[in-house]
């Protein structure tokens, strides 16, 4: 009975073994040399194996230490914002709470040339205040060439402790101009909604027409701009300019809800999707927020990104139900979903699993939101109007430089303003046909 129960068993095994031995003879006969699983895995063992045996410091190497440089090395070819964390940096990443922390005020990202790119600098920051403008290259961070940061290491020298000082060497591509700056780090702690005063008192201009600017997309934003229309409408607002310019973002769910004040309930404000089910997701209107029924500018340029291009490009797409128009310049292209995925050992790896949709489905990624009325401004208007609008700069100028920064104008904001009036009026005189049919 014994001898009989394992014949079969053997007689089983061998079915077994020869059924996976074909698949995989199939699977390797079939598979083109690059992407075969079986031959690249025996390569990086055996790379791994010489540099143990060969390399002139490779008794002091660890196992780890190989295979933890070589997931660096692959995360890093994927896109600038996949990479592998060793337990440490993993560990620091879940104590960032994310809230109030020292720093330069500057978003930063690592663009496809590999440069750390600035997106957009913070209001009332020390980037700010010193004149750091989106698309600006940081070179060097206390004198060490950043080519050889991750974005997460590069950021984790940006920030520190309120008081204490770094020096970051910055290029700007449109001069090629090189510049030291030596900032001070501050409590990084502002505002998200903003009226066109740098405040928060919001008075209503000409026209009827109500202004608001959004900084960023933080844990209040919503709130803020909540308070901010009702002030406006409290007033009599007739039309409203959103301004998102240089906004760098923020928090996916704010997002959401600044679309909702223009939105109709139950509509898709923005879907993610990636290779697996698991990645794919709708945020849709609740309808719990009031829809504003009014015409819409929203201000946009190089320095909206991810949170700020999903407001805008919702708002562009249901134009019909929004009355929004986008004016302004092509903004950034960041609309990637980022995953931490945790490892046996205690590291991660952050890979991007998804990419942002606009209800049309048009992608964000790479591509940005372009405007429905381009009006650009060059980098000298940019920034005399940068110093126009920032406490005690004027102050600080030679009579010439000052008369030229007071004289400076915003033609974004003003060809956005012409829009609204042009439509108030059109809707004015066609209320009067109305009335005298």
């Amino acid at each position: 009975m014994n001898r009989r129960f394992v014949y079969s068993l053997l007689i089983v095994l061998l079915g077994i073994n020869l059924f996976f031995g074909a698949q995989i003879y199939f699977y390797s006969a079939s598979a083109s040399p690059k992407d075969d699983p079986y031959e690249n895995y025996k390569l990086l063992a055996d790379v791994l194996e010489k540099v143990r045996q060969e390399y002139v410091d490779g008794s002091k190497l660890t196992y780890q230490e190989l295979i933890h440089g070589a997931l660096k090395g692959m995360l890093n070819t994927l896109d600038p914002h996949s990479e592998f964390m060793d337990p440490s940096k993993f560990e620091e990443l879940k104590n960032d709470t994310q809230g109030e922390f020292g720093g330069l005020g500057i978003v930063v990202q690592m663009n496809k040339d590999k440069y750390l790119t600035v997106v957009s600098p913070m209001e009332d920051t020390p980037g700010y205040k010193a004149g750091i403008l989106p698309m600006d290259r940081i070179l060097k961070i206390d004198g060490r060439g950043t080519e050889k940061y991750s974005l997460e290491e590069a950021v984790k020298h940006l920030r520190g402790e309120p008081g204490t000082e770094v020096t970051i060497t910055i290029q700007r591509p449109s001069t090629g101009q090189i510049k030291d700056y030596k900032l001070t780090r501050a409590a990084i702690k502002v505002d998200t909604a903003k009226d066109i005063n740098s405040k928060r008192e919001f008075p209503l201009g000409e026209s009827g027409i109500g202004y608001v600017r959004l900084t960023q997309f933080g844990e209040k934003t919503d709130s803020e701009l909540s308070q901010a229309l009702r002030k406006l409408q409290e007033q009599g607002m007739k039309a409203l300019i959103l301004d998102l310019r240089g906004n760098p973002g923020g928090l996916l769910e704010q997002a959401g809800l600044v679309c909702e004040h223009f939105v109709n309930r139950g509509q898709l404000i923005v879907s993610t999707e990636g290779r697996n089910p698991n990645q794919m997701s709708q945020y849709r209107s609740s309808g719990k927020i009031k829809k504003l029924d009014i015409p819409l500018v929203v201000l946009v340029n190089t320095g909206s990104a991810s949170a700020s291009e999903i407001v805008a490009g919702c708002l562009q797409d249901l134009q019909w139900q929004t009355h929004a128009i986008i004016v302004g310049e092509q903004t950034f292209g960041k609309g990637s979903v980022q995953s931490i995925l945790p490892l046996p050992d205690g590291s991660a790896l952050r890979l991007t699993t998804a990419k942002y949709y606009t209800p049309s489905h048009k992608v964000i990624h790479e591509k940005g939101i372009i405007p429905d009325i381009t009006v650009t401004m060059s980098e000298s208007e940019e920034y005399d109007l940068f110093r126009k609008r920032t406490p005690g700069v004027i102050d600080t100028l030679d009579p010439k430089e000052r008369e030229k920064v007071e004289s400076a104008h915003d033609v974004q904001l003003e060809r956005g303003t012409d829009v609204l009036k042009g439509i108030l009026l059109y809707s004015q005189r066609e209320s009067l046909k109305s009335l005298n049919r």
